[in-house]
């Protein structure tokens, strides 16, 4: 059987592309460790609704450096809005919702 230069060229293009994947999931793992505390008190607000401008009042800071936390959250979290944040959050045990997907944080 004979396969063409096409052929070999698109196999050898997915078995990369399969390869980068694998390296960025393995990446993710560890990401609970690269969230600071305060990034893990935004994203638990996020979870539960909140705007940036309700996330500042809450925290008494300002909308900017709420602005920039969740903007931080998203590239570490290799999340691309805040929906797919929740569901990074709740897929990986960092915050619970009405007594479901419950995890318990270490309290400092």
């Amino acid at each position: 059987m004979s396969v063409s230069r096409s052929s070999q060229s698109i196999d050898q293009t997915e078995i990369s592309a399969t390869a980068s994947n694998r390296s960025k999931t393995r990446s993710n793992v560890g990401l609970q460790s690269d969230l600071s505390d305060r990034e893990l008190q935004i994203v638990e607000q996020v979870t539960a609704g909140l705007t940036n401008q309700e996330i500042s009042e809450k925290l008494e800071i300002s909308k900017r450096t709420v602005d920039n936390h969740v903007s931080n959250i998203l590239n570490k979290t290799a999340t691309g809005n805040r929906v797919a944040l929740v569901r990074w959050a709740l897929q990986s045990g960092k915050v619970c919702i009405d007594e479901l997907n419950c995890c318990h944080l270490p309290n400092n």
